[in-house]
């Protein structure tokens, strides 16, 4: 049996879309394990390399020696919160490329807002689905080449 062209087609197109981000490095900014735990089985099976961070300090020492291709970041963390570390990335020269993504409980107008100030690229709200998750690290990592 033929396949559709235009199946086919999809399928190559969404192949080499996967194919892309097999070699991408993701930073997770997150104080909960759980939430850890759960964007890195995630991301994983999109074939991404996860990397994780507690807080806002450890995360910067992670940008440093990992080189991430985006970041997820929540918002209430100890030592540095999330706006903070996203003001902190986008000042810097050689970080100001990577996207930042907002991983928060908060879902307010304002804290969105107050997250675009601070240069993210986007805003995931908690608790959120696998697919909210993917839809939005593969359209920050193709937005971003």
């Amino acid at each position: 049996m033929a396949i559709d062209p235009a199946i086919k087609e999809n399928r190559e197109g969404a192949a080499q879309e996967g194919e892309a981000l097999t070699d991408k490095v993701i930073l997770v900014v997150d104080d909960s394990p759980t939430v850890r735990k759960i964007v890195k089985v995630t991301l994983t099976k999109m074939g991404c390399r996860v990397v994780m961070a507690e807080d806002g300090l450890e995360a910067l020492t992670k940008i440093e020696d990992e080189k991430p291709d985006l970041i997820l970041l929540d918002i209430i963390m100890p030592h540095l919160d999330g706006y903070q570390l996203c003001s902190l990335i986008k000042k810097k020269p050689h970080y100001k490329h990577i996207p930042v993504v907002m991983l928060s409980g908060k879902d307010g107008f304002f804290d969105k807002v107050r997250g675009r100030l601070a240069g993210s690229t986007g805003y995931i709200t908690k608790p959120f689905q696998p697919d909210v998750l993917t839809e939005t690290v593969e359209k920050n990592l193709t937005d971003h080449r």
